[in-house]
Formats: C-alpha cells, structure tokens, sequence
C-alpha cells in the first residue's frame, strides 16, 4: 500500500485505539485494562469532611480513556466497571451509595466523548477542552442528581456537595488531558508519516 493510499491516523474516524493491531484481542485487553484504570483510580481516594463524594482520578481516567478508546470499547469498559462493582469487586472508593450516580455517569460520558474524539474532538487543545467540559458535565449531571435523591437534598445543596469542591481539581485534569491528547495525536503522525 503507498503511503498517498494509507489511511491518515489523524484524520477524524479515528481514535487512538484504532492504532493498536489484532482487533478482537486489542480491544478486549483495552476494554479490560479500562475498567481496571478506572478501579485503579478509585483507590486513591480523599474523603472530604463535608461531602460523601470522594476525590479521586476516576474523572480523568474515564474521559483520557473514552476519547484513546472510542465510545464503544469506552462504554463498554466504563459498564463492566460499573457492573462489577455492584457485583462485588472492591474496586469503588469507600463512599457508599451516595456516589453511585457519578459510576454511572461515567458509563454516559464515555460514550459521548467516545463519540466525539472519533470525530476529531481530541486533536487540539481548544477541541479537547471543550471535551473534557462536555464529559465533566454529563457526570456531574448524572452524580449530583443521583446524590440529591440519595441524601434527600436540594439541587443547590446537591451542587454544593457534588460540584463546587471539586471544579479546581477537573480544571486541573482538563489542562492535562488538554495537554496529552493533542500531543500524542502529534507524537502519532510523526510517527506514522
């Protein structure tokens, strides 16, 4: 095959996933080594005297995973999380059922961002920003709802618990995935011209 015939790496279609070759194995292997990131994550947790919601890297674990994998492995991957945990393995931070709603958002947002970086959202930074913000966004929608009707509160006190504590540290995740994203699709195509 010429390399003017070769599909381009970087154009949108594609996402970082589909670089790794053996189809069925890759993804299996990814999907599985997805929901174990995501379980990693959870194990460094922080608890916050005021808020059942934990801080941990599951956030950014689900959506630099979600735009390198696709919505489908990605949602897939973020489901077996969410499926297992409640199943039994110990992999949710120690929170109770407070949290739940933003595992479930995590299976959501994997999908959307998924869907997004196969369009070509995670190829510049100000693309992948905004997708990060996209992702955030449907968790925390899915989490702090969760959360009002679990603890039995108010949306501004559900937001107050669930949202505000936790803006700097996603701001943070998102410069890095602002970072590492675009870069590594760089990193890719010089590597592949």
């Amino acid at each position: 095959m010429s390399a003017i015939s070769a599909p381009n790496p970087i154009a949108p279609g594609r996402v970082l996933a589909d670089l790794v070759p053996g189809e069925r194995v890759r993804d299996a292997v990814l999907i599985g080594v997805f929901a174990l990131a995501i379980g990693l994550s959870a194990q460094v947790a922080f608890l916050l005297p005021f808020s059942p919601v934990p801080v941990t890297g599951q956030t950014f674990a689900v959506l630099l995973g979600a735009a390198a994998l696709g919505a489908g492995r990605a949602t897939i991957g973020a489901s077996a999380y969410l499926v297992l945990g409640v199943a039994g393995v110990p992999w949710f931070a120690p929170t109770g059922g407070a949290s739940l709603g933003y595992i479930v958002g995590f299976v959501a947002a994997a999908w959307i961002i998924g869907r997004l970086a196969r369009l070509g959202n995670d190829r510049t930074v100000g693309r992948t920003v905004a997708l990060m913000v996209v992702g955030n966004l449907v968790i925390y929608a899915v989490g702090v709802t969760w959360l009002a009707v679990a603890l039995g509160v108010g949306a501004g006190e559900a937001l107050l618990l669930g949202v505000v504590p936790f803006l700097i540290g996603d701001a943070i995740k998102l410069a890095l995935a602002a970072a590492l994203l675009p870069a590594t699709w760089k990193l890719v195509g010089s590597f592949r011209s």
